[in-house]
């Protein structure tokens, strides 16, 4: 049995500050003190790995290397490693969106002028060396940067310039040391956090440049790629493009590198969602050469032999199976024998079907439910536009008025909140009630999307009240 609590789920990058993105600083340790007033017992993040040129962390350089934008400038000042007209040319022009293209422009120049102030060489490097994956990453950023940002299989140098090697190490240092500091004061404070791994890796990525072998590839580029056929969100399916694991050179090794993955999450969470659980069974292979996802086929994945590698790394923590999209009975049996909390989400409930297992009616304790991931429109987004005919059911389901909007969201998450799942988690789009201009992401949509961050002031709006009286009703 899971025990009952709550959480609220909310990207780093989300988080209010003066620096064109949230980070690691003490706003971090404001967010953790608003969920322990609301009387929440988690927080889940999104993945941590480097973001692709449309700003998402799914298609990464690196699955086991941090996101420098999430390093706190403030704390590297008063460290002496930035001056104070450096921090003040780092200010941002809004704090209302991730300035996602001036920090790729000035970031990443800017840690490295800090790398050379820094007096813990010795310190650094001994991270790096106790971390191998960590060492393969800072060499990988460090011959992209010689080789003009090419990609790995295009490159024409093996020797990075020494400074930006170390560079990077320095940034991989100050954002993991910065983050367990983080970590320490939410555990204190009684907040676990929940992490995120993408199922797949970029092609061009630290990853498939040092583990070629592990990955369906021929003459270095896919002869299959990563996508789902049609579904909820996309008519056409999606097409993410990402190179395929080899399955059975994988199993050959134990799933050493998979292994290594969790046990390096585990580290730096206290649970994590495996995103896109079902490939795990079965996965969408398109043809490399294809434009469109829907012209892909189901192959048959690694199954339980990769749940029970996991398992033996896993131990008691919480993982959490984003059992999602077209799923099978033979998805749902391995969700049920890997004894994984499967994912239930309140929108997918109310879509014409008359009974599915979306309902909150149908929860079972070991699950975690949701009103919506960071692939869903907001709650308030979704009501707006719910056909008329499914809108008054499910609020006559809520047991709200229909004819009543300004509530309409808290009535939603209190019938979530009372049901049976064992965790129950919240974006923080939907805990403030807004609409879809709020929206973190759409899928299959390049453009416009991971840039939703609050306010100080939003934040501090919030009745933390109200949801820690929800929490102590419901006993979560």
């Amino acid at each position: 049995m899971m025990e009952r609590s709550s959480g609220v789920l909310m990207h780093i990058s989300s988080l209010y500050g003066e620096y064109s993105c949230g980070s690691f600083g003490n706003e971090a340790k404001d967010f953790v003190d608003f969920l322990v007033e609301g009387g929440f017992t988690w927080w889940q993040v999104l993945p941590f790995c480097m973001v692709d040129d449309c700003n998402s962390p799914y298609q990464s350089y690196c699955a086991f290397g941090g996101n420098p934008y999430f390093i706190n400038l403030e704390k590297l000042a008063k460290k002496g490693l930035i001056t104070q007209d450096e921090l003040n040319q780092q200010k941002q022009e809004t704090p209302y969106s991730c300035e996602f293209a001036r920090l790729y422009h000035t970031r990443i120049p800017l840690l490295i002028e800090a790398s050379k102030r820094a007096t813990n060489r010795y310190e650094i490097e001994a991270f790096i060396n106790s971390e191998p994956q960590l060492e393969s990453v800072c060499r990988f950023m460090s011959l992209k940067q010689a080789n003009g940002q090419k990609p790995w299989w295009e490159w024409e140098t093996d020797q990075p310039d020494p400074q930006v090697l170390f560079a990077w190490k320095f940034i991989q240092f100050e954002f993991f040391t910065q983050w367990a500091e983080v970590k320490e004061y939410a555990n204190s404070r009684g907040i676990k956090i929940i992490g995120d791994i993408p199922i797949y890796v970029s092609l061009d990525s630290c990853d498939v440049w040092s583990n070629s072998e592990l990955f369906l590839l021929e003459n270095n580029k896919p002869t299959s790629v990563a996508g789902c056929p049609p579904d909820y969100f996309s008519p056409d399916g999606q097409l993410w493009g990402n190179p395929l694991y080899d399955w059975d050179k994988m199993k050959e090794t134990d799933f050493d590198w998979w292994k290594e993955r969790l046990s390096h999450m585990l580290k730096l969470f206290d649970g994590v969602r495996i995103d896109h659980f079902r490939g795990i069974e079965s996965f969408w292979a398109i043809p490399a050469q294809d434009c469109v996802a829907r012209n892909g086929k189901w192959v048959k994945g690694p199954g339980i032999h990769l749940v029970n590698a996991l398992k033996e790394v896993a131990g008691d923590k919480l993982i959490i199976a984003e059992d999602l999209g077209e799923i099978t009975n033979e998805v749902v049996q391995l969700v049920e024998d890997s004894g994984f909390p499967g994912m239930r989400v309140f929108q997918f409930g109310f879509l014409g079907e008359y009974d599915n297992i979306h309902q909150p009616h149908n929860y079972i304790n070991n699950c975690v439910a949701y009103s919506g991931t960071h692939d869903n429109n907001t709650l308030l987004g979704y009501l707006w536009e719910l056909d008329q005919n499914n809108k008054n059911d499910m609020l006559e389901y809520c047991g709200h008025n229909p004819r009543d909007w300004d509530s309409a969201c808290t009535s939603i998450i209190k019938k979530i909140i009372s049901s049976s799942a064992g965790l129950t988690i919240f974006p923080i789009q939907d805990i403030l009630g807004y609409g879809s201009d709020t929206r973190l992401n759409i899928p299959g949509k390049s453009g416009g999307n991971w840039q939703f961050r609050i306010t100080k002031d939003q934040l501090d709006e919030i009745d933390t009240e109200l949801y820690n009286n929800l929490n102590i009703l419901y006993r979560r």
